[in-house]
């Protein structure tokens, strides 16, 4: 007769507080969000209307509209962030991840450095780099003969959400620079003397062989980028404003829900189309998600030691 295993209570207790303030903070307001967002207020009070809000918000020209420009500049956004953040950011992890580089200590603080830096300060100083009026980019790049080369980005539709795109790309680049710096030190050195000892050395030792093995990492941050661009709402507005200008060219899906969600202006606030849209954005990043953790990470798992 086995022995019966005994039951860890240790573990229930060392979890309690994590789920416990992760379901007041999370689940709780997920669960009444989209349960908000299956109602619509009536004169007599809240009106159980089901899938009427999101047939609202997909099939009603004066929705429709303005959630499909906000989704696609989000894909825009996200768009940039993956063929410019994340290269960049793997290509300085490489390069300062290589031991014959001096002061890289030095350098990886001062890339890491703006990530720490709050959405306001940063939104609000490029605002004043980038002014035609008083900024010092005209100056800045007079000085090397290209002042022909600036424009008003910020006030011009088709620049604008690149440029706001571009400035976060250049906050959050130390993210990926250093997930990737971690994940390369991780690499036993038995793999690097062996690729050296087989005449494998510089660029082509990290193409060959330390890009193949941090794949997995590469997909984590992926996602990671994914999640935060999709969530992504502080620097837009702190920039352009609620409004997204010029004309709703930087509206992203954040910033619709807030003018839904809480009015702006003339708009007055609808909580139920609100939540219907964070419900939208929702599902929307629990598919990418999905997509991910099914169809990708397996595929990835053969790159793990």
């Amino acid at each position: 007769m086995t022995a019966r295993r005994p039951i860890r209570w240790h573990i229930a207790v060392f979890l309690a507080p994590a789920v416990l303030v992760y379901t007041a903070i999370m689940i709780v307001p997920l669960i009444g969000t989209l349960n908000l967002s299956l109602y619509r207020a009536t004169e007599t009070g809240p009106q159980f209307v089901g899938l009427g809000n999101f047939r609202t918000l997909f099939g009603d020209a004066l929705w429709s509209d303005a959630f499909w420009n906000a989704l696609g500049n989000n894909v825009w956004f996200f768009i940039i962030h993956m063929l410019v953040q994340n290269p960049i950011g793997i290509l300085l992890a490489a390069l300062l991840s290589s031991p014959r580089l001096r002061l890289a200590a030095f350098y990886r603080t001062a890339i890491f450095v703006p990530t720490v830096l709050s959405f306001v300060i940063v939104g609000f100083v490029w605002k004043l780099i980038l002014s035609p009026l008083w900024g010092i980019a005209p100056s800045m790049l007079g000085a090397v003969g290209l002042k022909g080369l600036f424009a008003p980005w910020l006030g011009q539709e088709g620049s604008a959400l690149t440029a706001l795109a571009l400035v976060s790309v250049w906050q959050f680049v130390g993210i990926p620079m250093m997930l990737i710096y971690a994940a390369l030190l991780s690499i036993p050195d038995e793999v690097m003397e062996a690729a050296e000892m087989d005449g494998i050395t510089g660029w082509s030792r990290f193409w060959k062989v330390q890009l193949p093995l941090i794949l997995p990492s590469i997909g984590i941050i992926s996602i990671l980028t994914f999640v935060g661009n999709f969530n992504a709402f502080d620097l837009i507005y702190v920039a352009q404003g609620a409004l997204a200008g010029p004309d709703f060219a930087t509206d992203i899906l954040g910033t619709f829900l807030y003018r839904t969600f809480f009015g702006f202006q003339l708009q007055i606030g609808d909580p139920n189309m609100g939540a219907a849209i964070a419900t939208a954005m929702f599902l929307i990043i629990l598919a990418g998600v999905c997509v991910y953790l099914f169809g990708i990470q397996t595929r990835l798992r053969r790159y793990q030691f």
